[in-house]
């Protein structure tokens, strides 16, 4: 699905990112350090990136290296689904982003929701969990995403833009706005929340 080179850049940055985490010698950090560079001048050149942009992104990133986690929700009320009008790009997407440090998956969705939204809701289920490297279309991400698709139910409050978001609405699966935002929400996401809430006993899908 995605570039080979795109693959093996974040691989590179993931062996320089935990070498650089556990390293004692002071040679070894310096070949990581290089490792990491190499890394950063994959992707910038590959995906025509501003280089300094991502040699500091990577220089940010400490610790063992992990997936980043994502969630998204599928917000229920009377049979449609809620959609919220991204800023960054005028289409639509289900709510959500990325989640947040000392919160359960649970929390972040609630949270996201609410932010994006206005409204509150309550998580019935974990629908699925992607890879998102597995998804169509594939952007130029430098890290590996999993992403966490809940499906919740409506509770209430009141329709509230944000920073993040222009316009809000609830459709029917007929419904479903042309224009989504396919770096955050594909039909497929769309049509696999409407299954999971049709048919709550479905199990959860994960790549």
């Amino acid at each position: 699905m995605e570039p080979q080179w795109l693959v093996w850049a974040r691989e590179l940055q993931a062996i320089a990112q935990t070498g650089l985490a556990y390293v004692r010698d002071p040679f070894d950090r310096q070949r990581y350090e290089r490792v990491r560079a190499l890394a950063a001048i994959m992707i910038a050149e590959h995906g025509g990136l501003d280089l300094a942009g991502i040699e500091a992104v990577f220089a940010d990133q400490e610790g063992y290296a992990t997936p980043k986690v994502g969630v998204r929700a599928g917000v229920f009320r009377d049979g449609k689904i809620l959609l919220v009008r991204e800023a960054i790009d005028g289409r639509w997407s289900l709510p959500g982003g990325w989640a947040d440090v000392n919160q359960s998956p649970r929390e972040s969705i609630v949270r996201e929701v609410w932010e994006e939204s206005g409204f509150e809701a309550a998580v019935c289920k974990l629908a699925a969990v992607y890879d998102q490297a597995r998804r169509p279309p594939p952007p130029l991400r430098p890290f590996h995403i999993f992403r966490l698709f809940f499906v919740c139910e409506w509770l209430g409050g009141a329709p509230q833009t944000s920073i993040e978001t222009t316009e809000i609405g609830f459709f029917a699966e007929h419904e479903i706005p042309p224009n989504l935002s396919l770096a955050r929400t594909e039909p497929f996401h769309i049509e696999r929340m409407f299954a999971h809430y049709r048919q709550p006993e479905l199990p959860t899908e994960f790549d």
